[in-house]
């Protein structure tokens, strides 16, 4: 008896570690990797000032004025610059499998946060993509920073006027589409803190 009791502690202080392990081991399980987190956030913001460009480039440089073409080129070189970024952060998750919904979630949950997910994806390449390539069918073209880039379409009034029209809309989507994410990511952070905000905090 007396020499299983002093087995008994060494077995516990033993088993101790394995615990902390095993408990350390599903944090980082319930977590993005820092190199997705790291994208989420820096093009996240980038993002949000880019819209904010768009949306007030009339008030900045209006129509007719001689700052106006400079203006439009330098949203069109930073939305270029984002939709290589934006590219890379996909390939990254379609490349990671991201951590799975924690079991506090519903399934309706799941599939809302999930159907979310992919519109704001839907979105982030729509944008860039329906500005560059509009900006082809335009007898402008695009200034890269100044640097000019050859126009690989003919001008074509209507289809830059119908891709304009999609960069727009989308643009309002994309931000009621933000919108409502930061709204759920604050609810999860202050209100319900069931862990899911920090999943992706760098």
């Amino acid at each position: 008896m007396d020499t299983m009791s002093s087995h008994a502690p060494a077995l516990e202080r033993g088993a101790a570690p394995l615990a902390r392990g095993a408990e350390a081991t599903a944090t980082v399980r319930a977590r993005y990797d820092r190199v997705a987190a790291l994208l989420h956030w820096a093009i996240g913001l980038l993002l949000l000032g880019q819209i904010a460009f768009g949306f007030l480039v009339d008030e900045i440089a209006p129509r007719g004025t001689p700052a106006r073409a400079g203006v439009i080129n330098l949203h069109k070189s930073f939305g270029m610059v984002l939709g290589v970024l934006i590219v890379g952060r996909l390939a990254w998750r379609l490349a990671h499998r991201p951590p799975p919904w924690p079991a506090t979630m519903s399934a309706g949950q799941r599939r809302a946060a999930t159907l979310g997910h992919r519109a704001l994806y839907a979105c982030m390449l729509a944008l860039p993509l329906a500005g560059y390539v509009g900006s082809n069918f335009s007898k402008h073209g695009v200034r890269f920073f100044g640097v000019p880039l050859a126009a690989w379409g003919p001008d074509w009034p209507g289809a830059y006027a119908f891709l304009g029209g999609v960069h727009i809309v989308t643009a309002w989507i994309f931000a009621l589409l933000v919108a409502g994410h930061v709204g759920a990511a604050l609810a999860h952070a202050l209100v319900k803190r069931d862990g899911i905000f920090s999943r992706i905090v760098y």
